[in-house]
Formats: C-alpha cells, structure tokens, sequence
C-alpha cells in the first residue's frame, strides 16, 4: 500500500514537473528512486536478516562503475545493466563468502573494511579515472520495444527508473513471502531455531546477501546514465551511512519505508542545502529523532494504524446473505 502511494505521489509530480517544466527537480527525484534502490538492499539486510551491512555503497559503487565502463564502449542500456548484475553477482558471492564467517558487529565491520578497501583501489586506479572517477559517459538512447528513450530526457528517464525500482521492490516483496523469504526473517527472531527446521542457516545468509547485492548494483547501473559520471565518493562509507540513514528515518523491515526515506531525505538534503551550507546538521537532528520518536520509522510508525482502519472499514461492509433455494 505504501509503494502504491508513493508510485502514485511520483506520477502527480512528474505531471506537474512535465508542465512546469522543472528539470532540476525531476533529476533529483530520479536520483532519489536510485538512492532508494541502494536503500532497498540494505532493508532486507537489516530490517529482515537482521543484519548491519556499513559497506552496501559497495555494490552499488560496483554497478555504477562497470556501467560506465560498458557505456563507455558501447552505449548500450541493456548491456550495461546486464554486464552491472553479473558483476555485482559475482562480487557479491565473493563478499558473502567472507562477511557470513562472523556475526554482529563483527560482520558490519567486515562489510565496512571491504567497501572501504575496494573504494581505496578505485581511488588511487588511474584506469578508473582516479579521483577524478570517470567523466563523458555518453547520452544512450534506450529502446523499450514499440518507444525509445533517451537517457536525456528528463522524464522519460524517471519514469523508466521509477518502473526499474517497482520491479526491485515487487520482487523483493515476491521472495520474502515465500518459503525462502520465511527462512530469512526466521535468521533475524532466532538464528539458532532455523536449524532445527532443516535449513542451512549459512546458505540463507548467503543467499539474502547476494540478493541485496545484486539489487545494490542494479540501482547503481543506473546513476552513470542520469548523471554522465561516476566518482569514488559512491563507493565510501558515506553512501553506506546515508542509505542507512533513509532505511531508519523510513522504517526498517518494511521495504517501501527504505524507499520512502530516500525520497524524503535527498529532498529534504536538496532544500536545507539551498538555505544554508550546514544541512549535515540539519539532517543528523532529524535522524537522532527519527531513532528517538519513531524508532520504528516513518512507515513503520503509519502502518498498525493504516492496518485497523482497514481492517475496520472490512469489518463493517454488508456481508451478502445466503441465496435461498426452493424446496
């Protein structure tokens, strides 16, 4: 219900931006629903496995990168994207060979040491661009069977990123209802249970690492194409803590709360940095009383309440009576 609504609030915006003719604004929503998806990782991670990643920046920095390279070469949108999910699929199953030997804080300070190592390399990689990351990554053209877009274009970009993020979600949503997706959760409420139901507690780690990896480097694939560059600074641990961030100030464990506060937080970085050049401040205020008056975020805090209503309202429609036969 929630992503329902927030898919609903971005198609009025993007009318009245398409009207307006508001580019800034639009960009920045674009890349807010990239943000979302980088935050959508880390929510099965966290709110569902019950497992603190501080190095997710990782794989999104990785998707980024081999999409910009692959665009580099050949300004394909399909190729680039696929070249970013294998990569970041191998990287992930490489990183969750290492992460998932420890738990806790442990594993949080191992996700952080990898992201911050491999970030370090591209850094100092001046076939990678260096500092400097790489720059001139072509305008692609994106065909979409009968219609093409141009990755130009504003609008028609975000609303392809919008339907790209509702796929990432909806399949999410898809795998934690199941058998699968049981297992996980069950890691996070009692982890030493799970095997006593038969599952490898290891190989459902491993297998909820990998996925949000993938999705990690899938949203990342994108940045490249919206914003004509990648740097380093997408790979540090500053990206980690501001999808961490979102994922709290928008409710941990509910998965459009993760998108949700990504929406409202890179808005709300975009329009405090506009009054004055401390908006970190601004922002760290907001995330402290996020943690101390909705620990459970926004959505998380919204959701009993919109859950009784409905099930209220439920209660209340006629029920149809029982047709009557004949005898």
């Amino acid at each position: 219900m929630f992503f329902g609504i927030l898919v609903i609030v971005a198609l009025v915006f993007a009318a009245f931006a398409c009207f307006s003719g508001d580019v800034f604004y639009l960009r920045l929503a674009t890349e807010a629903l990239i943000l979302g998806g980088l935050a959508l990782s880390i929510d099965i991670l966290l709110g569902f496995t019950g497992l603190l990643s501080l190095g997710q920046a990782l794989y999104f920095g990785i998707g980024a990168y081999v999409s910009a390279l692959v665009l580099r070469e050949e300004p394909s949108f399909w190729l680039a994207m696929g070249a970013a999910g294998v990569s970041v699929l191998l990287a992930g199953i490489a990183g969750g060979l290492i992460a998932n030997r420890v738990r806790g804080v442990y594993f949080a300070l191992i996700t952080f040491g990898m992201a911050q190592v491999v970030a370090k390399v591209v850094y100092n990689s001046r076939e990678l661009g260096a500092s400097d990351g790489l720059i001139g990554i072509p305008v692609i053209e994106i065909p979409l069977g009968l219609i093409t877009l141009s990755a130009d274009d504003p609008l028609g970009f975000f609303l392809l990123t919008l339907v790209i993020i509702a796929l990432l979600y909806s399949m999410s949503a898809y795998l934690l209802g199941t058998p699968f997706g049981r297992i996980i959760i069950a890691l996070k409420a009692n982890e030493k249970r799970v095997p006593y139901l038969g599952y490898s507690t290891w190989a459902a780690r491993m297998a909820a690492y990998v996925l949000a990896a993938v999705i990690a480097g899938l949203a990342g694939a994108l940045y490249p194409m919206l914003r004509g560059f990648v740097s380093p600074e997408l790979l540090f641990f500053a990206t980690s803590g501001d999808a961490l961030i979102m994922v709290i100030v928008g409710g941990a464990g509910t998965l459009a709360g993760a998108i949700w506060g990504a929406v409202i937080l890179t808005m709300l970085k975009s329009v405090i940095g506009s009054w004055t050049e401390h908006h970190l401040i601004v922002i760290g205020l907001i995330f402290m009383s996020a943690i101390l008056f909705m620990p459970k975020g926004i959505v998380g805090m919204l959701k009993p309440f919109v859950e009784r209503n409905l099930l209220r309202n439920s209660a209340r429609q006629p029920k149809p009576e029982p047709e009557r036969t004949a005898l």
